[in-house]
């Protein structure tokens, strides 16, 4: 009987501590992850009659709380303006699929629920009127936003961004296909529930996320700056440097060879120094380079310009980090040099890059938010510029500037010629296999000599006309309208 009911003690102490340990997770340890996890609706269906902040533009709304017309027992809709511009940034706020975007990452500020307004909170308590949230003011130009998109012709799959290479703030960020967030909003379950169904097989939509933050792309030749960083910085090469530049280079360990870029002039040389390598994009030098040097240092100056990592805590959006692959062989090592076989990259990453050889090889964080408000339209936080890293020495995004500048003086860029204004370029052409298409990349800045403005942009799925017809020009566009404002 003893035995038995020391057995039954046993039992009961150890079902206790396994309950009150649980508990103890789930309130201290996990409320976080508990909170954050989209599955959870709880705090979404709480809040999601109430009157939330407006998200502004140019000091205009593109994300506000209206009264509901819809008949049901919430007083406020969610109402977005000009959403297919700003899809990737706003998100939707959803009963049904919950949140995203700025409406994900902000929530605290939009419900008035941050630490900044608890005074806001205490008054309203007070007065018995329902707090109010924040309004978040965005770094994005309406107009350059507007021009950004209409850039990208109906039908075509590509993502732009324009951001200023000293503070990091983000001046337009576009992709298309994209679509109305209204649909999302709805108060109608059937509705939503249509329009998601719809949505989420459309070939290019991001629902989760902006595709200029968080699909992964062939970065193509623009990796080939990655290259040129990590040769200057290993001693073994300089300015003035011979590479070889043969018409094929053969892949170690295989019976095929990587070409050279046919639609330029590689052809005119055997040997070419930096210059007329990255002006006509030639691909065997850089092959050659990253065979010399070895995978551990492209991958490790492609660590330093953001592959891999994160891109700072005041972008406020998801954001996939860029992939630089490991364990390659020679051949996959000579491809990964020019930005093919598993190098992927995002929109901004290749943006991100390109700002810090503008900016004297230091990496801004990238930035959307220009100011969070109050309830009384007080400012209680404005960001300042912040350094994310440093990718190169001065030196380095000095003479890598310089080249830029050649390719689009007299190299296959000149489409990005601005009058009056000298720009740094790089294009890039990343294969998708069988048919001829490929992914057709600008990235570039201006004035070279005191940069005001990156652009970069990648057209999805496009013949080598039609990506040059895309790129340089529509980055000229986009450079006379920065500077010109």
């Amino acid at each position: 009987m003893n035995q038995a009911i020391r057995s039954t003690w046993i039992v009961a102490i150890a079902l206790f501590a396994l309950i009150f340990g649980g508990i103890t997770y789930v309130q201290f340890f996990a409320v976080d992850e508990l909170k954050n996890n989209p599955w959870n609706n709880r705090a979404l269906l709480q809040n999601f009659c109430n009157e939330r902040g407006t998200i502004l533009v140019g000091g205009q709304p593109i994300a506000q709380s209206v009264p509901s017309t819809n008949g049901d027992t919430c007083k406020y809709q969610r109402q977005y303006n000009n959403p297919l511009l700003y899809s990737g940034i706003t998100g939707f706020f959803s009963r049904s699929f919950g949140q995203t975007g700025l409406e994900k990452q902000m929530e605290n500020d939009l419900t008035g629920n941050t630490d900044q307004l608890f005074y806001d909170r205490v008054v309203s308590m007070f007065l018995g009127n329902q707090p109010k949230g924040a309004s978040v003011e965005l770094t994005i130009d309406p107009k350059i936003q507007a021009l950004a998109y209409s850039l990208i012709p109906d039908g075509q799959r590509g993502s732009i961004v324009v951001m200023n290479p000293k503070t990091g703030n983000i001046i337009a960020m576009v992709s298309k296909p994209s679509y109305d967030t209204n649909l999302m909003a709805s108060h109608n379950p059937s509705a939503v529930a249509k329009a998601w169904s719809q949505l989420k097989d459309v070939p290019g939509i991001s629902l989760y996320n902006s595709a200029a933050t968080g699909d992964l792309y062939s970065p193509g030749s623009v990796f080939k700056l990655v290259d040129t960083a990590a040769a200057l910085s290993s001693g073994k090469y300089n300015k003035d440097s011979v590479l070889p530049n043969p018409a094929a280079l053969p892949l170690p360990g295989t019976n095929v060879s990587l070409p050279n870029y046919l639609y330029g002039g590689c052809s005119a040389q055997t040997e070419a120094d930096f210059a007329f390598a990255l002006e006509q994009s030639c691909n065997t030098p850089f092959a050659h380079i990253a065979l010399d040097l070895g995978q551990n240092a492209i991958a490790e100056q492609a660590r330093k310009f953001g592959f891999g990592q994160d891109a700072g805590d005041q972008l406020k959006l998801d954001y996939t980090p860029s992939v630089f692959p490991s364990d390659l062989n020679q051949a996959q090592l000579a491809q990964s040099a020019v930005g093919q076989f598993d190098v992927k990259a995002t929109p901004l990453q290749i943006a991100l890059m390109t700002a810090a050889i503008a900016n004297n090889g230091v990496q801004m964080k990238p930035n959307l938010i220009k100011a969070l408000r109050g309830p009384d339209l007080r400012p209680y936080d404005e960001p300042k510029p912040e350094v994310l890293r440093t990718s190169t020495t001065p030196e380095i995004s000095k003479q890598i500037t310089s080249w830029m500048t050649d390719v689009v003086d007299k190299g296959i860029a000149s489409g990005a010629q601005v009058p009056g204004v000298e720009v740094a370029g790089k294009t890039g052409t990343a294969e998708l296999g069988a048919g001829g298409q490929n992914n057709s990349w600008f990235t570039g800045f201006a004035p070279a000599n005191d940069p005001q403005v990156v652009v970069s942009i990648v057209m999805q799925d496009v013949d080598i006309r039609t990506g040059a017809q895309l790129t340089s020009p529509n980055a000229k566009k986009l450079i006379e309208a920065v500077l010109n404002k």
